[in-house]
């Protein structure tokens, strides 16, 4: 293997897939071997009919939507005010100097921090785990498109004032086209965090959704229910962060060379 050689999209899957099928055929020696207390840890199939009673008894795609929808709710929210503060204090330095250090303090308090305040404020209600989402992402957005847009290419931006561009044009027509994919895969990657986050948020004060199930699995001891929600957040992840790429490569095909 050469290093940074590029492999094709079908070894990449075939790969992928491998890593998958050891680690659950790893999984089924320790469990079903009895190297493990299956107290502890459940067994594929036990996981397998555990996951099965939750979805068609106690319906659990209702917490699987509930959760989704808390997610990506916080994280628009997020989005919405973060992208137009990241770019601009990419772009303008007086910005920058103005709201860097509160950007760079803020994105290290930890959300989970938050929660007893935000319920004070809030409630135990949809809000209160929106804005969890929400206080986890903002600051990480905006600090990271605020360095993506500060190290645009600066030939790009003395040819546009040669050719008689204006501020608010370079801004419009050179810095937020030549940084829109980066921007985008900032998103992307942010929005495998919320997921962290929303869990967090409904484990305290949430009587629905994919955290509330696992914290009262943990109560039963009930380890294949556990294992079934972290694999339910692991593959809605999966497949969100795929759709993302995808429309990210339709959205930005110039992005790809």
């Amino acid at each position: 293997m050469r290093p940074l050689h590029p492999v094709s999209p079908g070894i990449r899957t075939v790969l992928g897939i491998s890593f998958f099928v050891l680690f659950v055929a790893f999984w089924a020696w320790i469990t079903l071997g009895g190297h493990v207390n299956r107290i502890f840890l459940a067994d594929p199939l036990a996981m397998l009919r555990d996951g099965w009673r939750l979805l068609v008894e106690d319906r659990f795609w209702l917490d699987i939507l509930i959760t989704i929808w808390r997610v990506f709710g916080g994280f628009l929210l997020a989005s919405v005010v973060a992208v137009p503060l990241g770019i601009a204090m990419g772009a303008w330095k007086p910005v920058e100097a103005f709201l860097e250090p509160f950007v760079s303090f803020a994105r290290y308090l930890p959300a989970s921090a938050f929660i007893p305040l935000l319920i004070l404020w809030a409630g135990i209600g949809e809000l209160e785990k929106l804005l969890v989402i929400f206080v986890g992402s903002v600051f990480q957005i905006i600090l990271i498109i605020a360095v993506k847009v500060g190290g645009t290419r600066r030939d790009l931006v003395e040819a546009a004032y040669t050719l008689g561009s204006t501020n608010n044009g370079i801004v419009s027509r050179v810095i937020m086209p030549a940084n829109a994919p980066e921007i985008a895969e900032t998103l992307r990657l942010v929005l495998g965090w919320a997921w962290t986050y929303v869990i967090v948020a409904e484990l305290i004060g949430s009587s629905s959704g994919i955290g509330y199930m696992i914290i009262n699995s943990q109560s039963r001891l009930a380890t294949g229910q556990i294992i079934f929600g972290i694999i339910v957040i692991g593959l809605i992840g999966l497949l969100s962060d795929f759709a993302f790429k995808a429309f990210n490569r339709w959205l930005f095909p110039w992005s790809l060379a």
